[in-house]
């Protein structure tokens, strides 16, 4: 059901939204970020990693937020980017609309453009169940793009083994970590998939659990100066942008694509993420024990 609260601001925004600024060729020269798409490309070491998926590469999309501000053609430059890139696998990590749940039928049919060898997941956000979980999922699956909420699959390359899971969302959802991994089988790498990455906390002591991959913040949407975020939301208080190491697992915080609240983006340019998981001895990183 339309709930009518949520459609008065999203009107008066839409006209916002319909202004030339947010529609024309000038973005790139603009000091206002919120047009820009940066690729972020990271190395990932995960210990255990299968033969068969050494140099697997992963391109993650998150917070889109279409309309008013994120207008579909950014969505579709980022999608032909992320293409371009050739991954073997793609997640959306959440938060598809921001005020309006009608915005899926037209953000999904772009995102659906997405091409990767094992196809494409996602999980959903708090925006998406605020507005209409239901509407949004049976949307994704309509376009053959499986919503995983406390549930995994095992990606398969011979007779080689990589858990994708994705675990509902932490502010609204009924996170469920061992529901999530209750598929999992034997001791292989698990890539997890949750909205807000403060929640790796809640579960950061399971040691299966190689990387999480998570949205949100949007890297503060506006940074003071590079690496000094504006707002830190719930839950995405502690790993604001980029790779950490939490515990046994590391943490990949996109700023994702969209934006909320004011229509800026400063020092805090909106992302697509290109990761590569390898074996710990043939990367960079030096691993703490």
């Amino acid at each position: 059901m339309i709930r009518l609260a949520t459609k008065t601001p999203q009107k008066v925004l839409n006209r916002i939204g319909r202004l030339d600024y947010f529609h024309d060729d000038r973005h790139a020269v603009r000091r206002n970020e919120i047009r820009w798409l940066v690729e972020e490309y990271r190395e990932i070491p995960v210990h255990g990693l299968p033969a068969a998926f050494e140099g697997f590469t992963i391109v993650q999309l998150t917070d889109m937020h279409l309309r008013p501000f994120t207008q579909l053609e950014h969505i579709e430059r980022a999608v032909i980017r992320a293409n371009a890139l050739q991954p073997d696998l793609v997640v959306l990590t959440g938060d598809y609309v921001w005020h309006d749940e009608q915005d899926i039928l037209d953000l999904v049919p772009a995102l659906a453009r997405l091409d990767a060898r094992y196809g494409i997941f996602a999980v959903l956000g708090n925006h998406d169940i605020k507005t209409d979980e239901v509407l949004i999922t049976e949307t994704f699956e309509r376009f053959g793009i499986r919503v995983l909420r406390n549930q995994g699959l095992d990606l398969q390359a011979g007779h080689h083994r990589l858990h994708l899971a994705g675990i509902d969302d932490g502010w609204l959802g009924q996170p469920d970590i061992t529901a999530t991994l209750d598929r999992l089988r034997g001791d292989i790498p698990v890539i997890l998939l949750a909205h807000e990455p403060d929640m790796i906390d809640w579960y950061a002591r399971d040691t299966r659990i190689s990387l999480q991959l998570s949205g949100h913040t949007h890297g503060g949407q506006i940074q003071v100066s590079p690496g000094k975020p504006f707002i830190r939301p719930h839950l995405g208080k502690k790993y604001v942008q980029g790779l950490y190491r939490v515990n046994q697992s590391w943490v990949y915080t996109s700023r994702g694509l969209g934006s909320t609240g004011l229509p800026i983006r400063r020092n805090c340019a909106p992302e697509i993420t290109w990761l590569r998981l390898v074996d710990p001895s043939e990367s960079a990183f030096r691993l703490i024990a």
